[in-house]
């Protein structure tokens, strides 16, 4: 029996042979294929790492203030704030691959209670039967007339009837009224809200479809936020929020922050007890020397071996025409959500999902 050091000899003994061999009837012809063999090994390397990695943004278009859901057939569908009107709508299997399958409206079918509106940070839900997507209808400047309203569709893909407004600023008394979130706790279902004059939580009615009758709003965090998140975690609640500037490109200073309570109605606390009523709060995702006013995250979703996934828009220094979808894994570190260094991450492994046939 041959031993490892023999076959060895004897496979270099055969390339040395065959080395020579070439080399004696054409050297610019073994040249060549010694390259051609490099080059083949370092594509191969590449198309490996192209294959488990995935580099930020996952989509370099503008699709700010993310929300997510993943559905039944398999896809995760995804919606934003309509830098490309009526909603986009767009579905990925595997979180980092996105198709755009067209906008939750249409010029005819759009809501129209704020006149001049935008379709600002949707937030998709399922109710019963119902995908039920909230929305903040607004303009610049007009933080008294804005408001939340409500639509519903059978299908994540839509076609979305705009069953209107739930509330504007005025009628529910707080000033600018946009960035909704939907949540269910202990058999009730609640909105939460708020843009920099507090964030507000309302019971809502059994279809989530309009305000509970005589539900009184309650105020759970401070004046420091919008694009507010609720997410359950091993008995805390954490509220996920944006603090800063959001438009104004490259100098824009938002970011992601965070504080955590055990009751949904607070108090929001940081490490150190103190609470966002008073603005306190922990930095989830800052900038860095790529992004920049990153905040505004979606729901947090789950890949096939648990980890966890969160969305957010930032303005890429190297594309800074609107914001970019970004996408970073969710550590939990002693009790608190961590995201790659502090910052947007460049490089990183793919969410697993199993090949389903």
């Amino acid at each position: 029996m041959k031993t490892f050091k023999q076959d060895t000899f004897i496979y270099k003994t055969y390339i040395n042979y065959h080395k020579k061999a070439i080399m004696k009837i054409n050297k610019p012809i073994f040249i060549a294929l010694f390259s051609l063999s490099i080059v083949t090994n370092l594509y191969s390397k590449d198309k490996k790492t192209n294959q488990e990695t995935y580099s930020n943004p996952v989509v370099n278009y503008s699709l700010p203030d993310p929300t997510i859901i993943k559905d039944s057939d398999g896809y995760f569908y995804l919606y934003s704030t309509e830098d490309i009107r009526n909603i986009p709508i767009l579905r990925s299997k595997n979180l980092v691959d996105w198709e755009n399958i067209g906008t939750a409206f249409t010029n005819e079918t759009r809501p129209t209670f704020e006149k001049k509106g935008g379709l600002w940070a949707p937030d998709i839900n399922k109710i019963d039967n119902n995908y039920v997507l909230y929305y903040s209808m607004s303009r610049w400047g007009g933080v008294h007339t804005c408001g939340i309203g409500v639509a519903v569709a059978d299908s994540p893909k839509g076609p979305f009837k705009d069953l209107g407004k739930l509330f504007t600023s005025d009628e529910i008394e707080v000033t600018n009224s946009i960035d909704q979130y939907y949540i269910e706790d202990k058999g009730k279902k609640y909105l939460v809200w708020g843009s920099f004059n507090g964030i507000f939580a309302i019971e809502l009615s059994d279809d989530g479809l309009s305000i509970a009758p005589g539900a009184m709003k309650k105020q759970i965090a401070g004046t420091a936020y919008e694009g507010s998140y609720i997410h359950k975690r091993k008995g805390y609640y954490y509220l996920f929020a944006s603090t800063g500037t959001c438009c104004e490109g490259i100098k824009s200073t938002y970011k992601t922050v965070v504080g955590r309570s055990k009751s949904l109605f607070g108090p929001y606390l940081d490490r150190n007890g103190e609470s966002m009523t008073d603005n306190k709060h922990e930095i989830v995702i800052d900038k860095n020397e790529s992004f920049v006013g990153v905040g505004h995250n979606s729901e947090i979703v789950s890949d096939d071996k648990g980890n966890d996934y969160i969305f957010y828009h930032g303005v890429s220094i190297a594309n800074p025409k609107g914001r970019v979808l970004l996408m970073d894994k969710v550590e939990w570190e002693k009790g608190w959500p961590k995201v790659n260094d502090g910052t947007p991450s460049l490089l990183s492994p793919k969410p697993f999902f199993r090949d389903k046939k």
